[in-house]
């Protein structure tokens, strides 16, 4: 099949989520990803678990859940990165790489001569990304981190939540590991950019990838609003910073977020809920006049929101084109028909249960689809697939190297 990135080769040194989300969409578009893991450990996210993957006589693996979610497609190698013949066997595979990526404290692969200054002098066409949690430089850099601590020192905690003195109020983190997940996209953009930039310099280039900086770059238009009028943005619970209505309201039976975006879908709503004077009102005209006005309004709406129920409301309200849903658990999710007819469920085979359920990647392309081959591999799964076919390897030469603790 066809692929987008099915020329390129990557050498994966990560580990957790940020590094590995990275290179899984560099996986997902075609490149063969071969990642490099300690011997008879691997990547720390084999053991967070339970839920753990069952084989196929329904006995846990040793491979967690949260492992699978974030190295789908790719091959697994273990080499002990700390002995010469290790280092050795990761230069001689970047030589004929197109891109390296790594997630080590600063400073550690310098130490096996493995830096970027030391890699492009065999392979000056090598795009090196490094993942850390505060940058390669500056007064933190050589502090470890994780998403958690950078959701808190970002800002994001501060805008997520409840407003403080209501019930509930206080910081509160995101579901998921968002600074972990969001500078691997970051970082897979950056990949990509420096890949186009070496077909018409012929160079490649190092890229230094900070969680804190990514998670500080998505606060987007709080720290405009914050920039602008001088203000600090405070918690919100559910509410919009600018706009209004645009939150959940509690129905006569379930919850469903309304998301008004712009004024003629405002008096939309309005008519829909029955109470088309405010759509009319001069106080509620603009989004500018509803959000100054918004606690005269909110009350308003949330009264009339109590006549019906969920289901109806969204029945309502979608056929007045109004933007609005309601508040599925993950199960719910993956029952929508959209969500069943854009495939985003899939079952992928795994050479120990067989076969196992996963996530698609939401990328479409028209020529070059996503490639879906195999589950995350099992830990040395290829690597002495990789070390005869990559490297010229002799048989009796990895067996050498096996028994030596080497890989």
């Amino acid at each position: 099949m066809r692929t987008a990135l099915g020329h390129l080769k990557v050498i994966d040194l990560t580990r957790v989520l940020a590094g590995p989300w990275a290179t899984q969409n560099l996986a997902d578009m075609g490149a063969d990803v071969i990642k490099v893991e300690r011997p008879g450990i691997g990547d720390d996210t084999r053991s967070w678990g339970p839920p753990f993957l069952k084989d196929s006589d329904g006995r846990n693996t040793t491979d967690a859940a949260y492992y699978f979610c974030t190295n789908r497609g790719k091959k697994s190698i273990t080499v002990d990165l700390a002995s010469a013949e290790g280092q050795q066997i990761v230069r001689d595979l970047v030589r004929d790489a197109d891109v390296l990526v790594e997630n080590y404290k600063v400073g550690t692969l310098a130490r096996y001569g493995l830096s970027y200054d030391d890699l492009r002098l065999h392979n000056p066409r090598l795009v090196y990304c490094s993942i850390t949690g505060f940058g390669q430089d500056g007064p933190y850099a050589s502090r470890p981190g994780y998403d958690f601590i950078f959701q808190g020192m970002g800002g994001l905690m501060s805008i997520t939540g409840h407003a403080d003195g209501e019930p509930g109020g206080g910081p509160v983190k995101s579901g998921v590991a968002i600074s972990d997940l969001l500078t691997g996209m970051y970082a897979t953009t950056a990949i990509l950019a420096a890949l186009e930039h070496r077909n018409v310099s012929g160079k490649g280039q190092y890229i230094d990838m900070a969680l804190l900086d990514c998670i500080v770059a998505i606060n987007s238009n709080q720290a405009l609003n914050y920039f602008l009028s001088g203000k600090i943005p405070q918690r919100m619970g559910n509410s919009h910073p600018n706009m209004v209505p645009y939150q959940v309201f509690r129905c006569k039976e379930g919850d469903v977020i309304v998301a008004v975006g712009n004024d003629t879908q405002y008096v939309a709503f309005c008519n829909v809920i029955g109470r088309p004077e405010l759509g009319r009102d001069p106080r509620f005209a603009t989004v500018a006049q509803r959000n100054l006005n918004r606690g005269e309004l909110i009350p308003q709406v949330a009264e009339a929101m109590l006549a019906r129920t969920m289901s109806e409301w969204v029945e309502c309200m979608e056929a007045a084109n109004v933007p609005c849903g309601p508040i599925n658990n993950l199960e719910q999710v993956f029952e929508d028909p959209q969500v069943q007819h854009r495939q985003m469920k899939l079952t992928l085979p795994h050479p120990v249960a067989g076969e196992m359920a996963n996530l698609a990647n939401p990328i479409r392309f028209s020529d070059t689809p996503i490639r879906y081959e195999r589950a995350a591999p099992t830990l040395g799964e290829h690597t002495d697939e990789v070390l005869a076919t990559h490297l010229g390897m002799p048989v009796e030469r990895i067996a050498s190297l096996k028994a030596r603790g080497v890989i």
